[in-house]
């Protein structure tokens, strides 16, 4: 299997390394998933669930402005 070396500063491989510990798997193992999941073109879970349930009117579309003294644009 092909390795890849990855340059990490101390504070993120401490996070990495306790990301991976409390998913039980190797630090390979996990960054793996990680490069795997951030790869894929999908929505997470529940994610169209989601719309809809935010009842704020100021999320409304707004209205269409009215047209005063429109006159129409010079064909070229």
């Amino acid at each position: 299997m092909p390795q890849l070396s990855l340059y990490l500063d101390d504070g993120t491989l401490k996070l990495v390394e306790r990301a991976a510990k409390l998913k039980n798997t190797s630090i390979s193992k996990w960054v793996r998933s990680k490069v795997l999941q951030s790869l894929k073109n999908e929505w997470p879970d529940g994610y169209f669930d989601l719309f809809g349930a935010v009842a704020d009117s100021s999320l409304d579309a707004p209205a269409e402005p009215e047209r005063i003294n429109a006159t129409p644009r010079e064909q070229i």
